[in-house]
């Protein structure tokens, strides 16, 4: 951009533009949107750069405004009545002199006759750059969203865009520009790359406008041009809502967990009757044929006892004091029934009752008069419209229809309705184990995200899932599900994909955030791995539930057909996985195992002579190479009970193992069998590999957690060498290309002492330096700016060793960095950082000749405990 365009930007932020005045003009003027001088006003004074506009009058002050600008010039119409402008004529790009302005300006004029028309706006004609558009609009659960994605037809044909839910970090920025299919463009390609910087900094930007304006309803920037150095806004409009709809406000409440809700010791049921069929009878029922240890308390004012259990005529009558009261008395009585609870004293309320806002308006306005009471007190309530609780940890069962035995699990599941999680339950119970099951009903008070909190921090749930038919947490279960799904896997099944019918909306934001993608987005943003169907929510349970998470990406195949072993391998490369490549010494020993007609490769093909033995001894080889990070077994349904007690016993070495079995519908009693044994069993290949590459996308989560979690211990880690900063940080997966130059800037003699072998920086080993698992190891980097680029000067790795607290020590300084005390100073911090990851002993092994090295080991008290050879091995204990 040219000089004269930054002073007509500076020009256009006078105190006339300032956001406030815009915003109140259009209101006092009642319009819905802003036009795009104003629009571009609002922008600037949020740090986003546009091209500017100037609106003028007349032809002659559009000539001369041009001419100072400087041809080419672009005339737009300028008129509240305009929202589509080039649909309608109302733009003319590229003029390149007085004549071609003039004709614009006339013809723009004649285009809009009778239309409202403020002027005509004259700007600076962009320079081509990379079309890329970006936005927010305001979601009814969740509020403000952004979206961005490439302009054009990559937006609105092939809908390559992408959303969160705002505000959104720097991190998430960068998600957003890479998760993008066009994102290869925005890299690099023949020798054009756009500024990822600029464009990290606009999305923040839009994050914040959006944020802190609840006034700006929609907002379209389209096109942005990405150039290799900024980016500028080409056209904006933004949509108002003068009466911007505010998230209720939470009642203040004191400290709530839940805990005696889900872990109550005393029970009233209202409504309970030991009259057979009714609801109030399978309650108390379920209760006492489920052992429930605590107190309960049954109220009827017709019995003297219910199923042998004292009742009582109120719950007023109770002397002693109760956790949670079962509500499950006819509609017209249940407020009645509350209002005693809450006199009673009763901080939660199950509300099992139906007839409320699912009915229609009589029953909405019983429901808002119960949320007024409650609201006035300590009190929660669950419900209504819901089956209660089933904590088979707490031998209780709430439900409202009769519930078999129930083994204890680690599986928690959170359902909108009721009937639905007991189906679920009668149809899994065989195959999965639950600990909790929690049905929220009408949601009135108790949310999805309430309940999802709760179970992220039960140690008895180890995995968790949803059911879910709307969202009404919003912004609640985007933080909560963000801070739960970092400790355990969160499987979510979101009915209602699709939409009856469109609302209407004005900005391409909009039209393209509909209500799925954005419920996706916020799965997507907080780690919640979204099912596409009740068979993938089950399949994802199970596997979850029973097996290890995979360490990498590589699977070992074992099949009794090379058909299915070719729709595993398609689905793996489809789902981000990938066929492991065994050793050459593993190849050998697999030999003997296989007839000689037999490929010896992954995926095995046994062909139908496989047997149980012979697929014992392959996975007991396969399991072996360190390239090998899970197991799938292909297995003849019509033998799969001979299998069962084999594969049961294999020690798989902490690697997963699912298995498949074509059409094992069929065959259920085998199939029960080996679920029971903790080795999930699925009807085709594609499935198990999809389940494979969700439990591996969990752990690479986990692991970008936890890499941010110990960057921000490292965060104060910076020092002056020199007179230059050096910054200490993590090595992360998007630092291949400074890595590579790190690696070429070393000599052959550090990089021998180093890794003790050449070594030159290929792609693949770049990956596999850079792409590490936080729970094996962690590189820590020295940072410092080199002719206004960063540039990595140190690499120290802490590689742990198996399951004991200890950890091998490797560092490698590049030559103009060594003897300058980096090495100390990176030691030093890898031992603090080893205190915190909880590693007692620190190891190292040295050439004999590194003196240098040898001197920072014995600077930082570590000592020679063997020689083996030309290496030294010396230690350092923390504790």
């Amino acid at each position: 951009m040219n000089s004269k365009r930054d002073r007509y930007v500076k020009g256009s932020r006078g105190r006339q533009n300032t956001t406030a005045r815009i915003l109140g003009r259009a209101r006092s003027e009642n319009r819905e949107y802003l036009m795009e001088h104003e629009s571009k006003a609002i922008l600037e004074n949020a740090g986003i750069k546009t091209t500017g506009t100037f609106v003028i009058a007349t032809e002659e002050e559009a000539v001369h405004t041009a001419r100072a600008l400087g041809y080419p010039v672009v005339l737009k119409v300028v008129s509240p009545d305009v929202v589509h402008k080039t649909d309608s004529g109302g733009v003319k790009l590229n003029l390149g002199s007085d004549d071609d302005v003039r004709r614009a300006h006339r013809d723009i004029l004649s285009s809009f006759k009778g239309k409202n028309i403020v002027g005509i706006s004259v700007q600076e004609m962009a320079p081509a750059g990379v079309e890329a558009i970006v936005g927010f609009t305001r979601d009814e659960s969740f509020g403000p969203v952004l979206m961005f994605g490439l302009g054009g037809i990559f937006a609105e044909v092939l809908r390559d865009v992408t959303f969160r839910v705002l505000p959104i970090t720097a991190d998430a920025a960068e998600e957003m520009i890479e998760e993008i299919k066009g994102f290869p463009i925005l890299k690099g390609y023949r020798g054009h790359t756009v500024d990822m910087a600029a464009l990290r900094e606009l999305l923040l930007n839009v994050s914040t406008l959006a944020v802190t304006q609840p006034e700006l309803k929609e907002l379209d920037i389209n096109p942005v041009f990405l150039y290799p150095a900024g980016c500028v806004a080409v056209d904006a409009r933004l949509f108002l809502d003068h009466f911007p709809r505010v998230s209720p406000k939470t009642a203040s409440r004191i400290k709530d967990d839940l805990r005696a809700l889900f872990y109550p010791e005393s029970i009233a049921v209202l409504g309970a009757t030991d009259s057979r069929g009714k609801l109030g009878y399978n309650v108390m029922q379920n209760l006492l044929s489920h052992q429930f240890k605590g107190r309960l308390y049954p109220i009827n004012p017709r019995k003297e006892s219910v199923l042998g259990v004292k009742a009582y005529p109120s719950i007023l009558d109770v002397k002693d004091p109760v956790d949670t009261a079962i509500i499950i008395v006819p509609a017209a009585a249940a407020l009645k029934a509350i209002e005693d609870c809450c006199r009673k004293g009763i901080r939660y309320l199950v509300v099992e009752t139906a007839g409320f806002a699912e009915t229609g308006e009589t029953g909405r306005k019983m429901q808002t008069s119960i949320k007024d009471r409650i609201a006035t007190g300590r009190h929660r309530l669950l419900g209504p419209n819901c089956s209660g609780i089933i904590n088979t940890h707490h031998d209780m069962v709430q439900s409202i229809g009769p519930i078999g035995t129930l083994r204890k699990g680690n599986v928690g599941l959170i359902a909108q309705a009721g009937v639905y999680a007991a189906g679920i339950l009668t149809g899994l119970r065989n195959v999965l184990d639950f600990g909790i099951i929690a049905t929220i009903g009408n949601k009135m008070d108790i949310s999805e995200a309430d309940i999802l909190e709760f179970m992220g921090n039960d140690t008895n749930i180890s995995v968790i899932a949803l059911y879910m038919e709307d969202v009404t947490s919003g912004r609640r279960f985007v933080d909560v599900a963000e801070r739960v799904s970092r400790k355990k896997p969160v499987i979510a099944l979101k009915t209602g994909r699709t939409e009856a019918g469109k609302k209407v909306v004005s900005s391409h934001t909009a039209s393209m955030a509909g209500n799925d993608e954005i419920n996706s987005a916020a799965f997507r943003q907080t780690g919640v791995i979204r099912a596409r169907d009740n068979e993938h929510l089950f399949s994802l349970m199970r596997a979850f539930s029973k097996q290890p998470l995979p360490k990498g990406p590589g699977v070992f195949v074992v099949t009794y057909t090379g058909s299915l072993g070719v729709a595993a391998t398609d689905m793996l490369y489809a789902s981000g996985l990938r066929l492991a490549v065994l050793e050459p010494h593993l190849k050998e020993r697999l030999a003997p195992f296989l007839d000689d007609y037999l490929n010896i490769q992954n995926p095995v093909d046994c062909s139908f002579n496989m047997d149980p033995k012979q697929t014992q001894e392959i996975i007991r080889i396969g399991v072996e190479s360190t390239d090998v990070h899970s197991v799938i077994v292909v297995v003849q349904g019509e033998i799969l009970e001979s299998y069962v007690d084999t594969l049961a016993s294999i020690d798989y070495k902490g690697k997963p193992v699912v298995c498949c079995v074509a059409c094992k519908e069929f065959m259920m009693d085998p199939v029960i069998r080996m679920e029971r044994e903790g080795i999930p069993v699925y009807s085709t290949p594609e499935m198990a590999a999809q389940v494979l590459s969700e439990m591996y996308g969990h752990r690479r989560l986990r692991g970008r957690t936890r890499l941010a979690d110990l960057n921000r211990f490292l965060a104060d880690r910076s020092f002056e060498i020199a007179d230059r900063r050096v910054h200490l940080r993590l090595l992360t997966r998007r630092d291949i290309d400074p890595w590579t130059d790190f690696v070429r800037s070393c000599s052959p003699e550090s990089l021998w002492m180093r890794f003790l072998s050449p070594f030159a920086p290929t792609p693949e080993t770049a990956r596999r330096f850079c792409d590490i698992d936080p729970d094996e190891e962690v590189a820590v980097v020295a940072e410092t700016i080199e002719e206004d680029r960063k540039k990595l000067v140190a690499i120290a790795r802490l590689i742990k060793c198996g399951p004991i607290n200890q950890a091998e020590y490797a560092v490698i300084v590049t030559d103009s960095w060594q003897k300058k005390t980096l090495g100390r100073l990176l030691l030093e911090a890898c031992l603090d950082l080893s205190k915190h990851l909880d590693i007692r002993i620190v190891n190292a092994e040295i050439l004999q000749e590194n003196f240098p090295m040898n001197k920072v080991l014995n600077h930082c008290h570590f000592t020679m405990y063997a020689k083996e050879r030309n290496m030294l091995l010396m230690s350092r204990n923390l504790e």
